[in-house]
């Protein structure tokens, strides 16, 4: 088993993203360990494309663990334990000096169980959002982390009162560069007066090819109401396929945008966005792009969220706000119709757009006070779990 790092001496990291938002977010946090240790620091673990450029070189895919929702789950099932085992195996041979799990609480919880006993300090980014669905399982997490990071500044209280050490960090997102257009516009061939929109079908295959349909058909309604309309279609390495297929058979200029920096530059030049619920929301949010939010469960997964979820919002800007300025269209309300209705109005620029504005800059400065950036503060902490400081 190989690591990776520029300090052979340096302290060994190991890191585990189960899904593309979480290998953001490792390859932050492994960039920031990098610099505070001047380079003398290894990596080893699992991760995507931002981690393998920090220089993971990952034990197996991270699409093998994109997946989310019962009904999803169960087919690759095998898969996933499989994957668990020899995660664990990786770890008691390799016995590093800190495990980090970020999110992907399915997987990584299952994880921090089966490494507890190995004695190896334990800590876990993103705090999973109990909060939000069962508070009450909250307690079976106590005891398996030396510390959990939590993204937003109510968390620590919620899980400081079950007995796990929690420390707020920040949310990444805010660490993402300013969205610039540059010459996507001219690139694509996309008038300079041109409406575009974006759509954001998530980071995980499943849920892409079940949203790209719906996606299509709202986007022939809207272009029949907005002339002139591009669609851009920002994918990941696991959605791209999908996506490229999809808007093959479209009416509308669409455009699918999965080469480095295109992201950013599609949140610059599009005038709204509608994506599916989950860590994009933010990276919206950030943006100061007016979005509505989409998303289609299967049936079965559909059953049991509702019979779970324990808050009145599912998008993470409504929920930390506590009020629904970004619509949520969800399940039987998410439909071709209403996701054109919803983007027309944003594209408008009108009074929709301008509370949704209103509302990202309260969030920008709720998830970016301290002056450290989030995954700096991410990264002294992982270094204070090695030195098994408190």
């Amino acid at each position: 088993m190989s690591t990776t790092g520029a300090g052979a001496a340096g302290p060994l990291v190991f890191v585990v993203a189960g899904e593309p938002s979480g290998d953001v977010l490792g390859g932050r946090l492994m960039a920031a360990l990098s610099r505070l240790t001047g380079g003398n620091v290894r990596f080893a673990g699992v991760g995507g494309e931002s981690m393998a450029a920090q220089g993971l070189r990952s034990l197996y895919p991270i699409e093998d663990l994109s997946v989310m929702g019962f009904a999803e789950v169960l087919p690759r099932l095998a898969t996933i334990l499989r994957r668990l085992r020899e995660t664990e195996r990786a770890v008691a041979e390799l016995r590093p000096d800190v495990v980090v799990t970020i999110d992907a609480p399915g997987f990584t919880m299952r994880l921090a169980r089966r490494l507890r006993p190995l004695g190896i300090p334990a800590v876990h980014y993103v705090a999973p959002q109990l909060w939000a669905w069962r508070p009450g399982r909250a307690r079976r997490i106590a005891g398996l982390f030396d510390r959990m990071l939590a993204l937003f500044p109510f968390e620590p209280a919620f899980f400081s009162a079950l007995g796990i050490d929690t420390l707020e960090v920040g949310h990444p997102a805010i660490e993402a560069p300013t969205p610039e257009a540059g010459d996507l516009r001219a690139r694509l061939g996309i008038a300079p007066d041109a409406p575009v929109l974006a759509l954001m079908a998530g980071s995980r295959a499943g849920l892409a090819r079940r949203m790209l349909p719906v996606y299509g058909e709202a986007a022939a309604l809207l272009a029949r109401r907005v002339p002139g309309l591009v669609a851009l279609l920002p994918a990941v390495r696991a959605t791209r396929e999908a996506a490229e297929a999809a808007v093959s058979g479209w009416r509308l200029p669409a455009h699918v945008l999965a080469e480095p920096g295109d992201r950013r530059a599609a949140l610059a030049v599009a005038g709204a966005a509608v994506t599916t619920s989950g860590t994009s929301t933010l990276e919206l949010a950030i943006a100061g792009l007016p979005m509505a939010v989409a998303y289609r469960a299967s049936p079965v997964s559909a059953f049991l969220a509702r019979r779970m979820l324990r808050v009145p919002h599912v998008a993470l800007p409504n929920l930390i706000l506590g009020r629904g300025f970004v619509p949520e269209l969800l399940q039987e309300r998410c439909t071709p119709e209403a996701i054109a209705t919803a983007a027309r109005e944003l594209l408008a620029g009108g009074e929709a757009a301008r509370l949704q504005r209103a509302g990202f800059a309260e969030l920008r400065a709720l998830l970016g006070g301290g002056g450290v950036p989030p995954s700096e503060r991410a990264a002294s902490a992982v270094l204070a779990a090695i030195r098994r400081e408190g």
